[in-house]
């Protein structure tokens, strides 16, 4: 069993020193989704939710919010990211969401992901509040995580 790496000798919180880890690719890829009616969704389909273009704007959101990561998530590194991409699928109750972040760096950038595709999700939230306030975000996981001394992890759906 892994042993939890954020709490010091006393059993305080800490930020884990990553001076000694070497430098990698590091990918992660996280997904989500928001449920909606048909109606909420054809809006955004069509371009007619009054706030705007429901897509570009929680595209911008999560890759700024991938940015910000460690000023949200107490433990996490300040990184130097190198790609964040959202990508959104239209599906017949809701919106799909999948982000994938890079990075070279001495820590993984799951968090990073993770905050993209949550952040995107709530921006979706915001944006269509007025036509629906029963939307659910739901599904918020790790999909996949490569570089680094964990080496490789691919969840497995189901």
């Amino acid at each position: 069993m892994e042993e939890l790496t954020h709490f010091n000798s006393q059993g305080r919180a800490r930020m884990v020193d990553v001076t000694a880890k070497e430098v990698t690719c590091r990918i992660a890829r996280a997904a989500g989704r928001v449920r909606m009616n048909a109606r909420t969704l054809e809006l955004v389909r069509s371009g007619g939710i009054a706030k705007g273009d429901v897509l570009a704007v929680a595209q911008v959101a999560g890759i700024m919010a991938a940015k910000r990561t460690w000023e949200l998530i107490p433990m996490c590194h300040p990184l130097r990211l190198s790609g964040v991409d959202l990508r959104f699928a239209l599906e017949e109750d809701g919106i799909a969401i999948e982000a994938e972040v890079k990075c070279k760096g001495e820590t993984g950038v799951e968090m990073e992901a993770l905050q993209a595709v949550s952040t995107a999700a709530l921006t979706i939230y915001d944006m269509c509040k007025a036509v629906q306030r029963d939307m659910t975000i739901t599904d918020i996981r790790l999909l996949e995580k490569q570089g680094g001394k964990s080496g490789h992890f691919v969840r497995k759906e189901g």
